[in-house]
C-alpha cells in the first residue's frame, strides 16, 4: 500500500504517516455514497439546514483545537488560522441559510404564441454523489465552501482534501458526523494521483468542485466527460494605486492581502500598480510597515509572516527572485531565506515578462510596477491567462466604473485589495482563473440541475 508522511513545515515535525485510499478503498467510498444519495432523499431542507447550523456551533466550540491543526499542517499562522475558522463557521451559517432557500420559478406557458394555458414549475434537485476536492491553503474554510453547499443542496459527498491537510480534514468530518451529518452522505477519501483521473471519471461522480491549479484542473476536465465542473483556480491579481488613494489604507491592503499566509492565496495581491504621482510616497509607506513585519514561528500569536509548504515552494519562489534580479530588477527590501521561511520581498522594476509577473507566484513576494495612465494597467492586467479578481484605491467613480468595465476579471474590488471575499458573494474568475462560481447561495446551484413540470 501507498503512504505518505505529514510533517510541520516550519520545523519539520513528524506529524503523521497515512495510507492512500487503494481502489477498493475508493470503491467502497462509493458504495457507501451510493446509500447516502437515497438517505439524503429522506432529509427535508429544514433538516439539512439543523445539521449544518449544529456543525457551525461545534466549529466555534473546537475554534482553537482545529486552528492549532491548521498551524501545524501547514505553518499558517495562528492568527490567520483563528480568521480562517471564523470564515469557515461564516460559511456553515450560510449554508444553513441557503439550505432552507433553494427556490425555483413559476412560468407561464402563454408568454408566446400559441395561447396553452399551461404553468411551467421550475425547480433545482441534486446530482447525486459530488467529488470536493479542496487545496492546502485553506483546508478549513475552502472544504466548507465545498462540503456545506453541496451537503445543503442535498448531495452525497465524497471529500479529497490535500494530503497535507489530513488531521485537520478528518477532524472536520468527525464533526460532521457529530453534528448529524448521516456517515452515507460524507465520505472522506485521500487516493493517490494515479488513481484519481479513474475518481473523475467514475459514472457515479456527477459533479466535481475542485480548487488548486492549472495543471490539475486540465486534467480533471480531460478525465471528466460530461460532468459539471466548479473549478476555482488560480490567479494573478492586480492591485491599482491611483494618485487620489488613500495611501495609509492601501498600504495596509497590500501587505495584509500578500503577506498573510505567506503569500500562498489565489487572491493574493500578486501585482502592485502604483500610479507616477504617488509611487515614492506610496513606496516608502509600504517599506515601513513591511520591514517591521514580525516573521518567524507560526504558533506566536506576534507572527505575520510563517512559512510556506515546503522547501520545494521556497526554492521556486527564491528562483523567481534571483531571475527577476538578474534581469535588471532591483530588491527594495526582503530576499531572505531560512529553510522554508521567506521573508516579505518589495522588489521593483521587473521586467513584464520575467516568471514572477507572468505565473502565479505562490509566496510573499510583491513586485511594484509605476504607471501613468489607465491603458497601460487594463493592457498589462489583461494579457494575463488569469482572470480572478482585481483591486483599485481611488475616490473617482468613473475610474472604478472604466476599470469594471474593462478588466477581464471576475470581480473588482473598490478602495479595498484583489482578496476581498464575503461568504455570500459569488467567487470565481475567468479565463484559466477557472470555470463556474462559489459562494454558497452560486455554488449550491453548481452542484444541482434545473427540474421542470408541466401543469
Amino acid at each position: 500500500m501507498a503512504t505518505y508522511t505529514v510533517s510541520n513545515p516550519w520545523n519539520d515535525a513528524h506529524l503523521g504517516e497515512y495510507v492512500y485510499a487503494d481502489g477498493a478503498a475508493i470503491a467502497g467510498c462509493l458504495q457507501t455514497l451510493r446509500q447516502g444519495e437515497e438517505v439524503q432523499r429522506s432529509l427535508v431542507a429544514h433538516e439539512r439546514s439543523d445539521i449544518l447550523r449544529r456543525l457551525a456551533q461545534l466549529l466555534q466550540a473546537h475554534r482553537e483545537e482545529l486552528a492549532a491543526l491548521v498551524t501545524d499542517e501547514i505553518g499558517k499562522t495562528i492568527s490567520d488560522a483563528r480568521v480562517e475558522l471564523d470564515r469557515a463557521i461564516n460559511t456553515t451559517i450560510a449554508s444553513a441559510e441557503e439550505a432552507r432557500q433553494i427556490a425555483g420559478e413559476a412560468l407561464d406557458s402563454d408568454a408566446y404564441p400559441p395561447t396553452r394555458g399551461r404553468i411551467g414549475v421550475v425547480v433545482w434537485r441534486p446530482l447525486g454523489t459530488v467529488l470536493c476536492i479542496t487545496p492546502f491553503n485553506f483546508p478549513l474554510n475552502i472544504a466548507m465552501h465545498k462540503l456545506g453547499p453541496a451537503f445543503a443542496a442535498g448531495n452525497a459527498v465524497m471529500f479529497k482534501p490535500a494530503p497535507q491537510n489530513t488531521a485537520s480534514a478528518q477532524r472536520l468530518v468527525e464533526l460532521c458526523y457529530e453534528a448529524g451529518m448521516p456517515r452515507q452522505t460524507l465520505q472522506l477519501c485521500i487516493p493517490d494521483v494515479p488513481d484519481m483521473s479513474d475518481l473523475v471519471a467514475h459514472p457515479q461522480i456527477k459533479a466535481i468542485n475542485f480548487t488548486g491549479g492549472t495543471v490539475a484542473a486540465r486534467a480533471i476536465a480531460a478525465s471528466a466527460g460530461f460532468k459539471k465542473l466548479l473549478l476555482e483556480l488560480g490567479g494573478n491579481d492586480p492591485l491599482i494605486i491611483m494618485p487620489d488613494a488613500d495611501i495609509d489604507a492601501a498600504v495596509s491592503a497590500a501587505i495584509n492581502q500578500r503577506f498573510a499566509t505567506a503569500g500562498q492565496r489565489c487572491t493574493a495581491a500578486k501585482r502592485l500598480f502604483i500610479h507616477g504621482e504617488v509611487y515614492t510616497r506610496f513606496r516608502e509607506a509600504l517599506l515601513a510597515k513591511t520591514t517591521a513585519l514580525a516573521v518567524g514561528d507560526p504558533a506566536l500569536d506576534e507572527t505575520f509572516v510563517g512559512p510556506v509548504i515546503h522547501a520545494k515552494a521556497a526554492d521556486e519562489i527564491s528562483a523567481r527572485i534571483e531571475d527577476a534580479l538578474a534581469r535588471g530588477a532591483k530588491l527594495a527590501c526582503g530576499h531572505r531565506r531560512e529553510g522554508t521561511l521567506l521573508w516579505p520581498t518589495v522588489i521593483e522594476d521587473v521586467p513584464d515578462d520575467a516568471s514572477l509577473i507572468t505565473e502565479e507566484t505562490f509566496g510573499p513576494v510583491l513586485p511594484l510596477r509605476r504607471f501613468e495612465n489607465l491603458e497601460e494597467v487594463i493592457a498589462l492586467v489583461n494579457a494575463s491567462p488569469y482572470g480572478l479578481q482585481a483591486g483599485v484605491f481611488t475616490q473617482n467613480l468613473s475610474v472604478i466604473r472604466r476599470l469594471f468595465d474593462e478588466l477581464e476579471v471576475g470581480l473588482l474590488a473598490s478602495n479595498d485589495g484583489p482578496g476581498f471575499r464575503a461568504e455570500h458573494f459569488p467567487f470565481g474568475g475567468v479565463k484559466d482563473s477557472g470555470v463556474g462560481r462559489e459562494g454558497v447561495k452560486y455554488a449550491i446551484r453548481e452542484m444541482s440541475y434545473q427540474k421542470t413540470l408541466v401543469i
